[in-house]
């Protein structure tokens, strides 16, 4: 009788890290960094070419990196998440699942989140596309951080109804929807952002990312403060919160 395979996933990256993005921003995660995507964005500033090896901290937050080589076992994921909560018991909030989009591999998640879901909680950082693969893992999550994909800055157009039928989805959880601006994103973008929220209710904030290239903010605060006016005029929670981690030099 044929034994039968341990379920193992390709991955990028696993490190201990603060949070620098969204609603959660400060707290400490366990990032795992999923390969691939089916976007192209102009601003994406993330490596997530599949590799041969994974790069796995060699203890929480040292910064040292160690390959282990893809595809990298449910086994090795769930040890290692293990060891790090025993080796820092109550410093990790969650665990944040990203990429490229995680959601590209739903198949492994399916088998794997219910596992780690018992360590600690799960956070999914989503480009807000794959409807069907979120409804297979959504019971399985505790947070979305989902993005609305704004033509102004990835070049393509804004799929609005696949992101308000995954929205639909995503508020069964904590969540919340980023927008990545910069100083050519139209105040109509924003209004129809906010329509789209709203018709949720009150309960999902929006959070203005501006942009960053080369380790800067691309957008000036005038023109943030007047975005972030433009969607306050029609749904009170709105956020502006840059990303942090590269101004503290975090992974």
């Amino acid at each position: 009788m044929p034994t039968q395979a341990i379920p193992a996933t390709d991955l990028i990256e696993i490190f201990s890290s603060l949070q620098g993005e969204g609603t959660l921003v400060g707290y400490r995660q366990i990032f795992i960094r999923f390969p691939d995507c089916n976007l192209s964005c102009r601003y994406c500033d993330t490596d997530f070419e599949k590799k041969d090896a994974c790069l796995i901290e060699s203890a929480p937050g040292s910064g040292v990196l160690q390959k282990v080589p893809n595809p990298v076992s449910h086994a090795t994921v769930s040890n290692l998440v293990n060891s790090w909560c025993n080796v820092l018991p109550g410093a990790h909030h969650s665990i944040s699942i990203t990429g490229g989009e995680p959601l590209l591999h739903h198949e492994a998640l399916v088998v794997l989140l219910p596992v780690l879901r018992k360590q600690l909680p799960i956070y999914l950082e989503t480009n807000g596309t794959l409807v069907a693969e979120l409804d297979s893992l959504i019971d399985h999550i505790d947070w979305v951080a989902m993005d609305i994909k704004l033509h102004s800055q990835t070049g393509a157009r804004t799929e609005w109804d696949v992101h308000r039928d995954f929205l639909k989805i995503a508020c069964r959880r904590s969540c919340y929807v980023k927008l990545v601006v910069g100083e050519g994103t139209t105040d109509l973008e924003l209004q129809l952002t906010a329509d789209l929220v709203a018709g949720f209710g009150s309960a999902i904030p929006i959070v203005l990312q501006p942009v960053t290239r080369d380790g800067r903010i691309d957008v000036s605060i005038d023109r943030l403060m007047q975005m972030h006016a433009v969607i306050a005029d029609i749904y009170a929670d709105v956020r502006v919160i840059p990303q942090t981690h590269r101004f503290l030099g975090a992974l």
